[in-house]
């Protein structure tokens, strides 16, 4: 016996039970359904499916059937006949390379979105779903907090990744636009460790700098600061040289200063939400653990590795104790945390905003750039500037349904 395929497009006003009813029609004729889609937008209802029929009277009975219920719903059907050759066509694509483009910022324009679509159209992919992951926006109330994000399921080969990364970012640079490109594959699905730096990343602020202005140097400090964060000078010795300067500064000047650290927007969030959902997350800081044994216990971090300070008698003595944590210090304790939790760096996501956070981004499975310098931009496979920490959890695919706060 022939068989015929068809593909049956649905739209109208979104009312329940409509599937259910368009289904059971196919049901009492066995068609055999070999794909299925669904989407609603404002309460509009957009279904696709493509099925199998035996030629003839069956075929000419379900079509007319289909048609009926669709009426009786109040919903507009169309068909197209299907090609076996066009089928088996589209059957050959499910082994092409998947990708996740994700789009983030305060809102986003169809300048921005069309940007993006020409690009993957102009590689020959194929967009297979588009999703919303933000929560829908008020026109009338205003959001202390705006953000907005899509994601887009492409499929194809890409032969210069590079190349493709390269024009995403000069869309990010021209539109003002976070551009997110992954590939879709298990570990994606399945990130088990996040790993933050600290200062202008967990919190709003460098640590030192402010400890440098109470210390009455604050000048010499940034400067040194700013240099090493454009990669500049060595961490180890702009380390050496901010910290004797820090010479003689009061314990009491550290404890006001943790009690006052300004947590950066969507931190909590972000990891109240990596927390319920089984994460283990850690500070691998360039910074102080005074100020990183202070950011666990208020935000409920699992690991916390910085630099010691060495204080007597009540006092900043301008040194510290152990090992500096520089850049490549911080690859080798995701690595270590990696391990011992036994979660494959693959798996793994590290947050940073300096040069001395490259190692680490590079190391991890996804590696965003957080309100970052250029020189860490341009050499990170992701990057956020244009919303809070919380974006981790868009790149990750969550919608804000499944975010807590």
């Amino acid at each position: 016996m022939s068989k015929e395929i068809f593909l049956l497009n649905i739209s109208g006003q979104d009312k329940p039970g409509l599937t259910s009813a368009l289904t059971d029609v196919l049901a009492q004729y066995d068609a055999k359904v070999l794909d299925i889609g669904q989407a609603n937008i404002h309460d509009t209802l957009s279904l696709g499916i493509l099925f199998e029929i035996e030629s003839g009277e069956k075929s000419a009975a379900v079509l007319k059937d289909l048609l009926f219920r669709a009426y009786e719903l109040d919903i507009k059907a169309k068909f197209q006949p299907i090609s076996s050759e066009d089928y088996e066509g589209w059957v050959g694509l499910q082994g092409k390379d998947r990708y996740i483009i994700t789009l983030l910022g305060e809102k986003l324009s169809a300048e921005q979105i069309s940007a993006v679509t020409k690009v993957v159209s102009e590689k020959k992919l194929n967009i297979d779903s588009i999703k919303r992951l933000t929560g829908r926006l008020s026109l009338i109330e205003k959001d202390d907090y705006p953000r907005s994000s899509i994601e887009l399921s492409v499929r194809g080969e890409i032969a210069n990744k590079a190349e493709f990364t390269e024009k995403f970012m000069e869309i990010s640079r021209e539109l003002d636009v976070d551009i997110a490109f992954q590939e879709d594959n298990i570990y994606r699905r399945n990130r088990r460790l996040v790993c933050f730096d600290m200062d202008s990343t967990l919190i709003q602020t460098e640590v030192i700098n402010e400890l440098a202005e109470l210390a009455g140097v604050g000048e010499q400090v940034s400067e040194i600061t700013e240099s090493a964060m454009r990669g500049e000078i060595d961490f180890n010795e702009s380390f050496k040289k901010r910290m004797s300067l820090l010479k003689g500064l009061s314990e009491e000047v550290l404890q006001n200063v943790a009690i006052n650290l300004p947590i950066t927007k969507g931190a909590r969030r972000l990891i109240d939400t990596l927390k319920s959902y089984g994460y283990k997350t850690a500070i691998l800081s360039g910074g102080f653990t005074y100020f990183g044994n202070y950011l666990q216990k208020e935000l409920g971090i699992d690991y916390v590795h910085a630099n010691e300070l060495e204080i007597k008698d009540g006092a900043l003595t301008g040194g510290y104790i152990g090992e500096i944590v520089d850049g490549q210090k911080k690859a080798e304790f995701l690595k270590e945390i990696a391990a011992k939790e036994g979660i494959a760096i693959e798996q793994t996501i590290a947050v940073g905003d300096g040069a001395n956070d490259l190692p680490m981004l590079n190391l991890a499975g996804l590696g965003i750039a957080f309100h970052a310098k250029p020189k860490v931009k341009d050499n990170a496979q992701s990057s956020i500037s244009s919303i809070g920490l919380d974006g981790v959890l868009y790149l990750l695919g969550y919608h804000d349904k499944y975010i807590l706060g």
